[in-house]
């Protein structure tokens, strides 16, 4: 599994290396070598207005077929750009980016994140866990209660 981030601190690295077996894709979609192979997929944005537009961007590139069959998309991932609930218009944004997609995942801000690296040791918040078994990854950070 690789995770896409769309744009600068889109939080794909952070992801990789709290999911055991993926991999952040650095900004680019990974081809798989054969290419005939389909590479899963996650596409990685915050939930800002940009991070929101160069979401869509990519959605849209997934969905002309441009890449062929070589790349199976499960969906987008939306991390929280700040505390708290997310204004109207970027709700209203985040609607329509997702509309075209297989499926979107809303993480929360972490304020520890902020200060340091995720620490795989300290337990993840409930959105991060839920979106780990759905993929069907283990995760690097133990159960948090």
């Amino acid at each position: 599994m690789w995770w896409l981030g769309v744009h600068g601190g889109a939080g794909e690295s952070t992801l990789a290396a709290l999911a055991q077996d993926t991999r952040p894709a650095q900004h680019g979609w990974p081809i798989a070598d054969p290419p005939n192979i389909a590479t899963n997929v996650v596409l990685v944005a915050r939930s800002n207005y940009q991070g929101l537009t160069a979401a869509q961007r990519a959605a849209t590139e997934w969905a002309s077929g441009a890449l062929g069959n070589s790349v199976t998309l499960a969906g987008l991932v939306l991390i929280a750009d700040a505390p708290g609930r997310l204004p109207k218009p970027l709700r209203d944004l985040q609607q329509v980016v997702g509309g075209g997609l297989p499926r979107v995942w809303t993480l929360p801000w972490v304020d520890a994140w902020r200060l340091g690296p995720a620490d795989p040791s300290t337990p993840l918040p409930k959105a991060f866990r839920e979106l780990f078994a759905e993929l069907h990854l283990d995760s690097s950070s133990p159960a948090h209660n």
